[in-house]
């Protein structure tokens, strides 16, 4: 039998928050074409000239607000996931950052050096997307294709609304859907609006069929927006959530260019305004609470809604270590399994 290994891979973090460490990652992450996709020396001129010389200040003031003793957040329950994941499995679970520490070049070297002829993906991103999802199975391959090409390699697809997600998803958000809200907000990270053009192979069904991401159509399979649609009408759906108690918004965002809207900030300023008194935010593009998440949203997001008015406000946790997720993944971990087990030599 040939010797089987899981590789998990999250996004990554800085090593530390010294300015030195946060503009080494952030040179790293915006360095993909698949993150900022202009002309190679467009995007190093935007990087090195605007970004890095003032980013990595801001950037790592804010990873000092969320940073714990063990690390980054992201990088602790990525660990822990790995760990848990791992528990319920009888081959190996490696853990892996697209950006920063432990890389998948080095992770891939291990796996290689133990053995490994068949390798199972599991980025850990629900959604497809260029500058996430795609990243990460791009760069795995690049890096197995140069250097062992003799690993096989299968790949979780992305699911947006697999109901045993969605169920996960719910179950971690329940008590606080209890506790009552009049609006819950569903936050998924920005991206721009030319990244969905790109990603439609057909050319002829983003932005320019009316409701593009609710009429059917291939396009979806790599529609970072229209999956996110997704996983909203499908958790509504669950948790019976009346359309006039949930709205759905976009974090992030660069200078420049046209992003998805309606961006969070904006939304959640205007929640204030309203006096919506009792707000719950969901951010399901992310599995691990990181900077997006625990900055930006449960500090940065609850400063601009309650100053402008608003009342409660409650960040509800990803799934981070959840057991049904855990539980989610194991399970996609042992078809893997079962199917390579099956399939012809």
């Amino acid at each position: 039998m040939a010797k089987k290994a899981v590789l998990l891979v999250n996004l990554g973090s800085p090593d530390s928050t010294s300015v030195k460490d946060v503009r080494r990652y952030l040179d790293e992450f915006l360095s993909d074409d698949r993150v900022i996709d202009a002309p190679k020396p467009i995007q190093q001129f935007v990087l090195k000239c605007f970004i890095l010389p003032r980013r990595p200040k801001q950037s790592a003031h804010a990873y000092q607000s969320i940073w714990q003793p063990e690390g980054s957040p992201l990088m602790i329950t990525s660990k822990r996931l790995r760990t848990l994941v791992q528990a319920g499995l009888d081959v190996p679970v490696e853990l892996a950052m697209r950006y920063g520490n432990p890389s998948i070049p080095s992770v891939l070297a291990q796996i290689a050096a133990s053995g490994v002829e068949e390798l199972f993906l599991v980025p850990l991103y629900p959604h497809y997307a260029m500058s996430s999802y795609e990243t990460v199975v791009v760069r795995v391959h690049e890096e197995i294709r140069a250097k062992y090409p003799g690993i096989r390699v299968s790949t979780l697809q992305p699911f947006p609304d697999d109901p045993e997600y969605i169920e996960a998803l719910y179950q971690s958000a329940k008590a606080d859907l209890d506790s009552g809200y009049d609006m819950v907000l569903f936050s998924y990270h920005g991206i721009p609006v030319r990244h969905l053009r790109k990603a439609d192979s057909s050319k002829a069904h983003c932005q320019i069929v009316p409701d593009c991401c609710t009429t059917c159509s291939p396009a979806h399979a790599t529609c970072y927006r229209a999956q996110c649609v997704k996983t909203t009408e499908a958790f509504v759906r669950r948790a019976g959530i009346p359309k006039e108690k949930w709205f759905l918004s976009f974090q992030s965002r660069l200078a420049g260019e046209p992003w998805l809207q309606p961006y969070t900030d904006h939304t959640l300023e205007r929640f204030g305004k309203e006096g919506v008194k009792r707000l719950l935010v969901m951010t399901p593009a992310f599995v691990s609470d990181c900077l997006e998440t625990l900055e930006e949203i449960a500090e940065e997001g609850k400063e601009t809604f309650v100053e402008a008015g608003g009342g409660y406000f409650k960040q509800i946790p990803c799934l981070n270590e959840h057991p049904l997720w855990v539980q989610f993944l194991q399970k996609r971990v042992r078809g893997w399994l079962e199917k390579s087990t099956l399939a012809p030599l």
